[in-house]
């Protein structure tokens, strides 16, 4: 048995609740996730389009964070899923660096390292991830890859030429497959971005910052000092009157700070 993972993203909304189910389900702190749903925008008004991806942890069949671990937390079950022991793990964050994907967190509560794992205390008690079970459109689909009969096989077969993975160049071999959505929704450097303007406006630049040939000084000391066009020396400043009315030389003979 080897256990995958298939999203069609024809059928996502971007409901989020896989998101929430699994946050629900695993105690994933509200700073972490360990399935997150992304979203980009495709097109130019009138003809835009929104695509929305899940994301979670690949279980590849040469994972990195298995190899790098130093106490083997990270650990391969009989049925292919990338478990992970938090009470091995010493919080060296080795895996995180060495995932392409993302797809560890610290916890901030056992500082230990966790992630997806498809749910594996659910997989012994012969029940589906809770982001499969609470999908409304069904388009989280689990199985057994290696039985030609299971659901996500036939899923695989029927779409033959329309299936992806996220960065096959790392070699790292992901059970983790995606249909639909195009090249844009996994590789992000295949989203165009036009020059000149952020994700939601045109990006702009002020003339000059604050008001023109006065420095940070110039604003606390702005009361004082009243028309911004008198010309200031360090001899202004020694001149200048301070709270009590001396000016700054005369406290420094009585002794001021």
């Amino acid at each position: 048995m080897k256990l995958g993972f298939l999203v069609d993203l024809n059928l996502c909304m971007g409901c989020k609740g896989c998101e929430i189910a699994c946050k629900v389900e695993n105690e994933v702190p509200l700073s972490s996730w360990r399935l997150r749903v992304k979203y980009i925008d495709i097109g130019s008004f009138p003809d835009t389009s929104r695509s929305f991806t899940p994301l979670r942890c690949n279980h590849c069949e040469n994972a990195p964070c298995e190899r790098i671990c130093p106490v083997s937390a990270l650990h391969y079950l009989d049925n292919g899923i990338v478990n992970i022991d938090s009470e091995r793990c010493i919080g060296c964050a080795g895996c995180m660096m060495a995932c392409p994907y993302g797809a560890i967190y610290m916890d901030p509560e056992s500082n230990t390292a966790d992630k997806c794992t498809y749910c594996a205390h659910r997989i012994e008690g012969g029940l589906m991830p809770a982001c499969v079970v609470a999908c409304p459109v069904e388009a989280n689909i689990f199985g057994d890859v290696e039985d030609e009969t299971s659901q996500i096989s036939r899923y695989i077969m029927e779409h033959q030429g329309d299936i992806q993975v996220r960065k096959p160049e790392k070699h790292t071999n992901p059970m983790h497959y995606y249909v639909g959505g195009g090249n844009n929704t996994l590789n992000p450097q295949a989203h165009e971005r036009i020059e000149g303007y952020g994700l939601f406006n045109n990006i702009t630049k002020l003339d000059q910052i604050g008001a023109p040939n006065h420095s940070i000084l110039d604003r606390f000391l702005d009361p004082i000092f009243g028309n911004h066009n008198d010309h200031l020396t360090n001899e202004s400043f020694i001149d200048m009157p301070n709270g009590n009315g001396e000016h700054a030389e005369d406290s420094d003979d009585k002794g001021g700070h």
